[in-house]
């Protein structure tokens, strides 16, 4: 539907490449008439952050450390200046150290563990705290990603699984404490999708191909999908919709076996 996102204001936070899921998301807003600013963590993806911030005519690419409290509130806040408010945020945000990705959660070190908790989970609160005030304004709305490791056993997924049952629950409360402001929490949860991140997982073309084989529809997810169903979460389509994970993995998190 062309034009849903005409005037909308938004910030999208986890852009590292074409590639990724986040710029999936974004460039489907942008095509349906979104205005967005975007961060970046680290020298190292920069460049390829401004470049495609720049081919939708954005006009603020800022960093953003979320392990810091400040660096989200002066970058949410950075954004709602440079677009005049905000309507949306896309939390597209997860870390964990790839030795962590192998072998057994159990082998987990703490100071790991709490990392991948703080970047993966944590900074939705964060975000969403600095966010609330301005989507208060415009009844607005945040989606997040998600990964079924966040309510079943994935072998290899291990401690981001663990992370991602946090960012799970972490959403359902902020549904709770915004939702009296009009605003509005979601998830996404998708399937195995190609991207810089998910080649950190071993085995992981082995969960790809498990889903194609198994899922009802028996077809693989891609990028586009993700970005289709955050796009309904975050228009006025879903307007009475929060505390919610859509699925978009062609039904495998039905099936038992």
């Amino acid at each position: 539907m062309a034009g849903r996102f005409e005037g909308k204001r938004g910030l999208v936070l986890g852009v590292a490449n074409k590639r990724s899921i986040a710029w999936a998301i974004a460039k489907r807003l942008a095509d349906e008439g979104a205005a967005m600013a975007f961060t970046f963590q680290g020298e190292r993806i920069e460049a390829n952050v401004r470049e495609l911030a720049d081919s939708v005519s954005s006009p603020l690419i800022t960093s953003c450390d979320v392990r810091e409290e400040a660096d989200c509130t002066r970058a949410v806040a950075e954004a709602a200046a440079a677009l005049g408010g905000l309507d949306f945020v896309v939390h597209s945000v997860a870390f964990a150290a790839a030795e962590d990705l192998e072998g057994r959660f159990i082998d987990t070190p703490s100071d790991r563990f709490w990392l991948a908790l703080d970047v993966s989970a944590y900074s939705l609160v964060a975000i969403a705290r600095a966010a609330e005030p301005h989507l208060a304004e415009t009844n607005g709305s945040i989606v997040t990603m998600t990964y079924l490791g966040g309510e079943r056993t994935v072998p290899h997924y291990n401690v981001m699984g663990v992370a991602k049952a946090t960012l799970e629950a972490s959403m359902r409360y902020l549904a709770w404490d915004l939702g009296s402001g009009g605003i509005r929490v979601n998830a996404v949860s998708a399937g195995p999708v190609r991207t810089l991140a998910a080649r950190s997982i071993a085995g992981f073309p082995t969960m790809e191909a498990i889903v194609n084989e198994r899922a009802p529809l028996r077809r693989p997810i891609d990028a586009g999908d993700v970005a289709a169903a955050s796009a309904f979460l975050l228009s006025d389509d879903a307007r009475n919709i929060t505390g919610t994970i859509l699925y978009v993995d062609s039904g495998y998190h039905t099936v038992g076996m």
